[in-house]
């Protein structure tokens, strides 16, 4: 799988299906990821409480860990990736 490195090296997409096709293949570098999730602007977020057994909880940030994300960070794309999934019926 190929890892994207900079937002440049995502080509422009003339319909859903040639971005799904790019996006089957790669991913983007755990780097990349870090620095989209810190950009988000927190005035535009609410605050929640979820209640998660300890064990998954500590599987879930030595994950995180692993891909250079903190772990809500992480649980936020998650979420986000299986609304769009929800959304598009799959």
């Amino acid at each position: 799988m190929k890892q994207v490195q900079k937002w440049s090296d995502v080509p422009g997409f003339s319909s859903l299906e040639e971005e799904r096709a790019f996006w089957s293949n790669a991913q983007l570098s755990p780097e990349l990821m870090h620095a989209a999730c810190m950009r988000s602007n927190s005035s535009e977020s609410t605050t929640i409480t979820v209640r998660i057994d300890p064990r998954m909880l500590a599987r879930l940030k030595r994950l995180a860990g692993q891909r250079y994300l903190n772990y809500q960070s992480m649980l936020k794309q998650w979420v986000a990736e299986r609304l769009e999934r929800e959304l598009d019926g799959r």
